[in-house]
């Protein structure tokens, strides 16, 4: 958005950022609590301050100065806390840019210099510490982790558990890994990125989808700290405008705009301009047939539809195990159930309320209807969610209720319409078998908040990602959570498919 603010709040010149950069070791420090996660610089005076999801210091600065409401951060992203927005336009001298030159140029050097005065001098041998019984060797870089967590950048939980979802999907993420850098309007991304940050936006000018390839890819890659999805998150902001803000959303409903952007955004390449297939359908996309009976004539209305998920209920009425010393580890037995509860309510005939009756064909009025769901064809990666959010006489209110679910071997086949003439045999049985590859998780009480996290596996490992932090941890653990969305992997998977569209974006 265009800030009116700037002209007032921005004061320091490109100098006093060059001389603020040589005189600081490590100038990404909050000056109040001396975090080094999520750090402002404000554009009024150069003091750095912590964000508002670490200790809110820069917020509260620019709250207790007037004026002080305009920040810059090392990504060099302008934020205005009295629009409560990112800023794309400039002063009127264009200040803003020359600041943003200014670290461009200066920060890299900064970087060189802190590693050559860490370093030997000419090769030699390290010395020793003072007072050292031992001998020391001098430290290493950082070492690069081969899981790697995304900074919170202000109630964008919701946004790194399903990041980190996805980059744990072998196949979904190698796609991205091996599609080259997207140019566009014949510019490249670079390009476009700062004709982006000196003029008023236009929706031609990025791409979701190469946004997402490099975070993808950072995070495949490793680090030595969390990376910062800054850029990817600007970019949501400007083509799902829903998203604005520092309101906590719903990580279901983030996935849904994700995918379907990145999906439409990929059959406009040259690549795709003939098919209406994309990796985002050839991994996530399976295909079900919903039958409505008139309950007067009995004539059945079929239509098959794609989904890239399935929504699960979870009944009110608990599953009873029939092992009560099972049962003692639950203190609440009326709040669990199993996943193939869900499962089978979601094929189960429903009795349609008045309000949903369907237009019998037969009839040619609205009648009395029921309606049920096969699975037809099921998708490489099963992505379940359970519907944890209700409306009721109180608002949206979140079922607590405990669903057990499988990390292994979870069997769809009793779920899939049977087709006449359809034989059974062993391979297609196998495929129907699926693993859990990621869980996200909804921690907290109400709807509209709380927080989100990921238990996903990397190379064999199960991990817990909270956004900065990943830490190891193991199947027990995942078993006993409180899943929100499910991700399943096939144990055999359609590999053709895969395939196929690896070739098509290969060949450009």
């Amino acid at each position: 958005m265009e800030c009116k603010h700037l002209d007032v709040a921005v004061d320091i010149s490109p100098g006093f950022v060059r001389r603020l950069v040589e005189d600081n070791t490590n100038l990404w420090v909050c000056a109040e609590c001396r975090s080094n996660k999520s750090p402002w610089m404000c554009l009024k005076c150069g003091m750095v301050l912590c964000g508002r999801y670490v200790s809110g210091h820069c917020k509260s600065h620019g709250e207790s100065n007037p004026n002080h409401v305009v920040c810059i951060d090392g990504s060099l992203m302008v934020f205005c806390y009295k629009c409560d927005d990112y800023v794309i336009n400039d002063t009127s001298e264009g200040t803003v840019q020359l600041i943003r030159s200014a670290l461009q140029t200066e920060l890299p050097k900064r970087q060189r210099k802190k590693r050559q005065q860490d370093q030997p001098i000419n090769g030699g041998t390290p010395t020793k510490k003072k007072n050292s019984s031992k001998e020391n060797i001098y430290p290493s870089s950082p070492q690069k982790l081969k899981t790697v967590g995304l900074r919170n950048l202000g109630n964008t939980c919701f946004m790194n558990a399903i990041l980190q979802s996805l980059s744990n999907l072998k196949h979904f993420s190698c796609y991205f890994k091996e599609l080259p850098a997207i140019e566009l309007n014949g510019k490249s991304n670079d390009e476009a990125m700062r004709k982006y940050y000196t003029r008023s936006y236009q929706s031609d000018d990025i791409s979701l989808v190469e946004e997402l390839r490099k975070v993808l890819c950072a995070l495949w890659q490793g680090a030595t700290a969390a990376i910062a999805p800054d850029s990817l998150f600007t970019v949501i902001w400007k083509v799902v405008p829903r998203f604005r803000g520092y309101q906590q959303h719903d990580a279901h409903e983030f996935m849904h705009y994700l995918l379907d952007r990145v999906h439409t955004e990929l059959l406009q390449t040259k690549h795709y301009s003939l098919s209406k297939e994309t990796i985002i359908s050839g991994i996530f996309g399976g295909q079900l047939r919903s039958d409505v009976t008139c309950l007067k004539c009995g004539n059945v209305s079929k239509k098959e539809e794609a989904f890239l998920d399935l929504s699960l209920d979870i009944p009110l009425r608990a599953h009873h195990s029939k092992n009560s010393a099972a049962n003692k580890n639950h203190k609440n037995q009326s709040k669990v159930c199993h996943l193939t509860d869900c499962l089978q309510r979601f094929v189960e005939v429903e009795n349609l309320d008045a309000s949903e009756w369907y237009t019998c064909n037969n009839c040619k009025k609205r009648q009395p209807s029921t309606k049920k769901f096969w699975i037809l064809q099921l998708p490489n990666v099963l992505c379940l969610h359970l519907k944890r959010f209700r409306y009721n006489q109180h608002g949206r209110t979140k079922v607590d209720t405990f669903v057990k679910f499988p990390v292994q071997e979870l069997n769809m086949n009793s779920y899939l319409l049977k087709l006449p003439g359809q034989k059974s045999h062993r391979m297609s049985t196998k495929a129907h078998i699926y693993d859990l590859a990621a869980v996200v998780v909804h921690h907290g009480s109400g709807a509209g908040s709380g927080h989100y996290t990921t238990y996903a596996r990397h190379e064999g490992s199960w991990y817990n990602f909270n956004d900065s932090t990943v830490s190891v941890t193991n199947e027990d653990t995942i078993t006993r959570c409180k899943g929100y969305i499910l991700f399943y992997t096939r144990q055999y998977p359609n590999v053709a498919v895969i395939e196929s569209i690896k070739d098509r974006a290969r060949a450009t």
